[in-house]
């Protein structure tokens, strides 16, 4: 993760502005759902989180809105009372954002002591929040969002076919450092503090599972065998009356999928997504495999066979590109799973960053040494109870990715853009 300026945070704002363009005042509310945020909040707390860190805490200005605390203040208002506020229009909202990002424009000095660590603080956020808006546009069945790619202007890009890729990657086991080792970039709470692990041997799949190989579990009856899913996860199945993954139907003969507003066919070798962490488990144990834990996806994604040097990302250090990995929305998404080889990791694990999230066999739990930061809702209040997903997906922004990064979601959500990649027994 790079440092920031304020001219990032204006092409973000531009993102966040571009998802939401097509959506009317009533379509900005929404349903009241517990998987998503109804987007006039979304955008509103946005732009809050911007003005609370960067405008008050950094610059000890006055608030803008006198009631934005009692709005936009996530860590105080309940998740399904969002609904219920009297929050303002889109257009009084999109206004309040303005003038939040001009007064920083304003106020802010780029070059004062703590000053790149907020910055960078309200941009990954704004990331992580558009990329929320599109799995929310996702989940409402919305049409897909128009966005223009700030270097090459409107997206026409073709589906790409990938190389036919099968097998596992040997990893070698022995010592590695687990965690974010930069002294100089972002980083955050969650993976600090850097510590040393002892990993055995693993063999891990060289692709994330395929649409066709996780239809041929559901087909094989994967989601009606009680004995291939956990306690946890057969009361999820049941409760959710759940026979294949969420956005998919069988009809005369073929599997499709949904994309947002639009039914396409099942792409046989696109990366399975929107299943959540109880499903991948269930199709490692009826494949004969396993998930891999986030020090051995980690491990597979950063090492260098007979070096001590850990990569920042698979390919080596430097910053992603098109061709290395899908990502920033250039594709609106997935592609071929055997697609992108200058993004291979050292032992040859294809796209570990980028197209989707993979979920790990891990608990998201504090590094030894965990210090919170600043913002200490980030992390801390979500310990124990969530699983750990690594690799970024296709609507990731490649500023914010790193194979150290650590997402977090519990393991029943499956509107995320989340698949996984597999590990032999």
């Amino acid at each position: 993760m790079k440092n920031c300026d304020i001219a990032s945070l204006w092409e973000a704002r531009r993102r966040t502005l571009q998802l939401i363009q097509d959506l009317n005042d009533d379509q900005m509310i929404g349903p009241r759902l517990q998987i998503v945020n109804p987007l006039r909040w979304e955008i509103g707390h946005v732009a809050w989180f911007q003005e609370y860190w960067l405008l008050r805490h950094l610059c000890g200005r006055a608030p803008i809105l006198s009631n934005g605390d009692a709005l936009f203040d996530s860590a105080k208002i309940a998740h399904d009372t969002r609904w219920d506020l009297p929050l303002p229009t889109k257009a009084e909202t999109i206004h309040y954002m303005t003038s939040v990002i001009n007064d920083i424009n304003r106020y802010v000095d780029a070059s004062a002591r703590d000053a790149s660590y907020f910055l960078a603080l309200a941009l990954f956020h704004e990331d992580m929040h558009g990329e929320a808006i599109t799995y929310t546009l996702q989940t409402l069945g919305r049409a897909a969002p128009r966005i223009t790619m700030p270097e090459s202007g409107a997206i026409d890009i073709e589906p790409t076919r990938g190389q036919d890729i099968r097998g596992d990657a040997f990893v070698p086991g022995g010592l590695f450092i687990l965690g974010n080792t930069s002294e100089s970039d972002f980083v955050f709470d969650n993976e600090q503090k850097p510590f040393q692990v002892l990993a055995q041997s693993f063999k891990i799949s060289l692709t994330a599972t395929t649409n066709g190989e996780f239809a041929r579990f559901v087909e094989d009856g994967g989601y009606r065998r009680r004995e291939l899913w956990s306690d946890d996860g057969w009361t999820w199945r049941e409760t959710a009356y759940a026979n294949h993954p969420v956005y998919w139907n069988f009809e005369n003969g073929s599997w499709w999928r949904r994309n947002f507003d639009q039914r396409v066919p099942l792409e046989e070798n696109h990366p399975v997504l929107h299943v959540n962490w109880h499903e991948a488990e269930a199709y490692c144990r009826w494949a004969g495999r396993r998930l891999p834990t986030e020090t051995e996806w980690e491990m597979a994604a950063s090492s260098e066979p007979g070096s001590n040097h850990k990569r920042r990302f698979p390919w080596g250090d430097e910053e992603p590109s098109p061709a290395r990995a899908n990502l920033d929305s250039g594709s609106l998404g997935t592609t071929d799973v055997g697609a992108l080889p200058a993004g291979d990791s050292a032992f040859g694990c294809r796209q570990m960053i980028g197209n989707v999230w993979e979920w790990t066999a891990s608990d998201f739990t504090p590094y030894p040494g965990f210090v919170a930061g600043p913002y200490k809702e980030y992390s801390e209040p979500w310990f124990g109870n969530h699983k750990v997903l690594r690799g970024g997906c296709w609507a990731t922004r490649s500023r914010l990715i790193s194979n150290t990064y650590r997402n977090f979601y519990m393991p029943d959500r499956r509107d995320v853009w989340a698949g996984f990649r597999t590990c032999a027994n």
